[in-house]
């Protein structure tokens, strides 16, 4: 792979800086204190004293004050003009009952008489004491009539109004739709596709740069877009792969079977959300035992079977660009496995490993299933604020599966020991982009042996993101790398991991360990104070 993801750089990019009076980070100096930047990337980091030297002969002196110096995030799965509406737009993530809901819709459409189409998102009946979703009659009368738009949160399923449905010629006849439910399966797809042709291009350009702009804001200095075409649009995936101006980079997947059409378009991959199965919380992932709240043998919907992920794979990797699956449910995580497997006997194993080909999500996966990826090379791009969200005991997942299967889900300490790479993101405006909080879910999982130490998230988070899209010299602060780096206000630094042994040697000075900020649940998450990518500031926190 070419160094395409760090060319044509701004001029102010080019100027050499020294940071110093800081903490960094970095595997070359587990005590460093300061790093000089020239040309977009990292040219040394070392001590204090050593800085110096340097002094005199830069562009810039940042005096860190003390600050921690990160490589900045990478969020692995991203829908990036959708974050940016329910940003800009109607969020219903936070409401706690219908009622609530309902106001929030109506007061939105009357502060929006001008838009031609009322776009929401975040509803969850599951949180709702109600325990229904909004039923169409009363989104029509709550818009007066108008086309509305409103995804649940793991945007698998929808609520429209009348004058929405009225945009879709013969939607009542697809999968997926029955009256009185939210939308799913094809009829979600054929009305999503209505709702966002009737965005502008004003609207889809303001809803973007809102979007990076908030994760610049976080310390995330790249992020993985993954639309399709059951998903987004091809003019919204080129207009955001040629947005100006500074901000994260962004590295696009397209979800389509036709590896030429992913190519021209301009994407990393044919990969990201196409569809093996749908999601848990719709019902809608491919298991292999039924749900346990739904209707008696109900197993969810398969989109792509073993043979349909075997060509697509085989065709990927012939075309030297990355495969990649949605794939949530077991079943769908077994219709993956195989279907690779079966690709790697066609083209051999050795190539199918060195594609680096990707799985969504991967939630319900057995020791069988985590052994395959290892096997097979497949990357884990994961979620942990799902766990976060619907994990435990009490939540989402045990309602939906029973709580026995639902303690095996997300098992990120078994997919590091096999040796599968994970890299994190946040599925967003599924759960919020929050990088350090996703560090802090996955090292403090609900369930507690599928815990992970808070270093091993972290790495998972910033370099795991970059060896996903085939870059292994990147993602840390070493001489050499691209200058992609966060600068943040915290507190002490300290060493977590699940084992107490572990952690108390790894504070040790000998064991030459750098420190991470506490995350241990109740604490205040860092505070970005700058992001800066390929060496240029795309972020500087106000008044500080």
């Amino acid at each position: 792979m070419t160094d395409s993801l760090t060319q044509n750089l701004p001029e102010d990019a080019h100027r050499t800086v020294l940071l110093r009076r800081g903490e960094v980070h970095s595997p070359a100096d587990p005590f460093a204190t300061a790093m000089v930047v020239e040309r977009g990337h990292v040219a040394w980091v070392g001590s204090e004293g050593a800085a110096d030297a340097f002094a005199d002969g830069v562009d810039e002196v940042i005096d860190l004050d003390g600050a921690l110096v990160t490589p900045a995030f990478v969020d692995a799965h991203v829908h990036t003009t959708a974050t940016g509406l329910a940003l800009t737009g109607l969020d219903l993530s936070g409401a706690r009952s219908l009622a609530e809901a309902a106001e929030r819709i109506r007061t939105y459409s009357a502060a929006r008489p001008g838009d031609p189409i009322l776009i929401g998102h975040g509803w969850d009946a599951a949180r709702w004491p109600e325990r229904r979703a909004p039923r169409r009659d009363e989104l029509d009368e709550l818009t007066g009539g108008r086309p509305l738009y409103l995804t649940r949160i793991d945007v698998h399923s929808a609520v429209v109004t009348t004058a929405l449905l009225d945009l879709v010629p013969g939607v009542r006849a697809l999968d997926g739709f029955r009256d009185g439910e939210p939308l799913t399966g094809d009829a979600h797809h054929a009305v999503r596709a209505a709702a966002y042709a009737a965005v502008s291009p004003a609207q889809r350009t303001e809803a973007q740069r809102a979007a990076l702009a908030h994760a610049a804001s976080l310390g995330i200095g790249t992020v993985h877009e993954c639309g399709g075409p059951q998903i987004s649009s091809e003019e919204d995936f080129t207009g955001l792969l040629s947005l100006d101006g500074p901000g994260p980079r962004v590295v696009g997947y397209w979800a389509d079977l036709d590896v030429e059409r992913a190519r021209a378009l301009g994407a990393h991959g044919a990969a990201g959300d196409l569809f093996v199965d749908g999601s848990l919380g719709s019902h809608t992932a491919c298991l292999h035992e039924p749900y346990a709240d739904a209707a008696a043998g109900h197993t969810g919907i398969a989109h792509l079977d073993a043979a349909a992920v075997a060509a697509h794979v085989v065709a990927c990797t012939e075309a030297g660009i990355q495969a990649g699956f949605h794939a949530i449910g077991d079943a769908a995580v077994t219709s993956v496995v195989e279907g690779v497997r079966a690709a790697a006997e066609k083209v051999g194993l050795a190539r199918i490993r060195a594609a680096r080909h990707r799985v969504e999500h991967a939630e319900m996966l057995t020791p069988q299933t985590v052994a395959a990826f290892a096997e097979l090379g497949l990357t884990a791009s994961v979620q942990p604020a799902f766990d976060a969200a619907w994990g435990g005991e009490d939540g989402m997942y045990a309602e939906r599966l029973g709580i026995e299967r639902a303690r095996t889900l997300n098992p990120y300490a078994a997919l590091l020991r096999a040796g599968v790479p994970l890299a994190l993101g946040s599925d967003s405006p599924v759960t919020p982009l929050d990088p350090w909080g996703t560090v802090r879910a996955a090292a403090f999982h609900r369930t507690p042996e599928h815990r992970v130490s808070v270093r091993a998230a972290f790495t998972a988070h910033t370099r795991g993101g970059w060896r996903a899209v085939g870059r292994d010299d990147a993602g840390a602060l070493v001489p050499g790398a691209p200058a992609d780096y966060a600068v943040w206000r915290t507190g002490e630094l300290v060493v977590q991991a699940p084992d107490d042994r572990v952690a108390r040697w790894s504070t040790d000075p000998r064991s030459g360990t750098p420190g991470l900020p506490d995350l241990t649940p109740g604490r205040e998450l860092p505070v970005c104070l700058r992001t800066v990518v390929s060496g240029q500031t795309v972020f500087t926190r106000p008044n500080v």
